[in-house]
């Protein structure tokens, strides 16, 4: 891919956004049936809605910018989501599923926030000051996340420490 400008650049990690949220909304219904933590699976519920409204959010800033949604793969999320489906596919205690599911996700959460992040400021050097800060609600909404991951796992650990697993 050659780029000539930094719009072009933009509209490449948009596309890179927006693949990850398709790619999260066909997998995580599949990772929440194997999940054994009822809190667990309440986060990952929570993020599924998050991603159907990130989605549509980036479709937004698509049409600001008389863009069409570009379908190209994200083989970074396409990776880390078949390397998380293999850990969580294996035939692992509950507990050990759980924080593989956990650890897959935090992968690509810390994806999404370096590239939302790198987004929202490529679209304020562009001065697309509204495009901007609908990429910085979904920042604040992929931190959150993470640190609902962060938190579900050190609760799943404990729980685990607790029943002497």
């Amino acid at each position: 891919m050659t780029l000539e400008s930094l719009n072009e650049l933009y509209l490449s990690e948009l596309s890179a956004l927006y693949n990850a949220e398709k790619q999260l909304i066909k997998t995580l219904p599949k990772i929440i049936q194997k999940t054994d933590s009822a809190q667990l699976r309440q986060a990952l519920k929570t993020h599924l809605e998050e991603a159907y409204d990130q989605t549509a959010r980036l479709e937004w800033v698509y049409e600001v910018h008389g863009e069409n949604p570009n379908k190209q793969r994200n083989k970074s999320v396409e990776s880390l989501l078949a390397e998380g489906e293999e850990m969580v596919g294996s035939d692992a205690a509950p507990a050990a599923r759980d924080a593989a599911i956990i650890a897959a996700l935090q992968r690509v959460k810390h994806y999404e926030i370096a590239v939302y992040s790198t987004a929202r400021t490529y679209a304020q050097q562009l001065g697309h000051d509204a495009t901007a800060a609908v990429l910085q609600e979904t920042l604040e909404e992929e931190i959150a996340a993470n640190d609902n991951l962060t938190g579900a796992a050190a609760r799943r650990i404990q729980a685990t420490r607790t029943a002497g697993e």
